[in-house]
């Protein structure tokens, strides 16, 4: 294995292994929105990350992506997955430049596969990790058309973790204040998306807030989408 794969399908949350540093401690919020959009706005770290970088139904298949969707239910491998990546024009030039094997052939990623977009082809959630402390630093998802995968998802706000969670996707955040160290953020959001006709929509999107002082306790508040 060049790198972490998982499959995933409707049923209870498909996590990787090893899921980052990021851990969904925040409760969804059941608002019932329905706020369709193409990109959302000031949710990412503030002070650690690029501005928002969002896109939830955007991109044409790239004609240099090697990966092939197959309705058999194969799946590329991690090196054709990385390939699709780099040649992904909507992908930054940073994460493509970064998107270096950690050691020997071992890439950097957490693949998984599922039903997210009722596709005739599992979908891809590729998830970019840093190597030295697994900390997600840009996710996307890539539905099957006609044989080829199209990205219809893209976050490259750090730190980032996309997930497929009983056919939702899932994107978990931490979200910095200035001052704040990178083991200490001041809160962390949980959005859930939901593939409806031919985008992502909004379905809840919940903020734990994490008090500063010592002995303090977590709060979850729901926000709108």
């Amino acid at each position: 294995m060049r790198g972490l794969s998982t499959a995933a399908g409707p049923g209870p949350r498909a996590r990787q292994v090893t899921k980052a540093v990021i851990t969904a401690v925040a409760v969804l919020a059941a608002l019932g929105l329905s706020v369709s959009a193409c990109g959302t706005g000031g949710t990412g770290a503030r002070d650690e990350g690029p501005a928002d970088n969002d896109s939830l139904a955007a991109g044409a298949a790239s004609p240099s992506a090697s990966a092939s969707a197959d309705s058999d239910g194969d799946h590329p491998s991690v090196e054709e997955v990385v390939r699709m990546v780099r040649a992904d024009p909507a992908v930054s030039r940073t994460v493509k430049s970064d998107l270096k094997p950690c050691v020997a052939d071992e890439y950097p990623v957490d693949v998984t596969y599922g039903g997210l977009t009722g596709g005739s082809a599992d979908d891809l959630v590729v998830n970019v990790m840093t190597c030295a402390d697994a900390v997600g630093v840009a996710s996307y998802v890539y539905r099957a058309e006609k044989g080829k995968y199209r990205s219809v998802f893209l976050s490259e706000q750090p730190p980032v973790y996309a997930e497929i969670d009983r056919g939702d996707l899932l994107v978990t955040r931490q979200l910095y204040e200035n001052g704040d160290p990178s083991s200490y953020p001041s809160s962390e959001e949980v959005t859930t998306y939901r593939w409806i006709k031919d985008r992502f929509v909004q379905r809840t999107s919940t903020r734990t807030e994490y008090s500063t002082a010592v002995g303090g306790t977590e709060s979850a508040t729901p926000e709108p989408g």
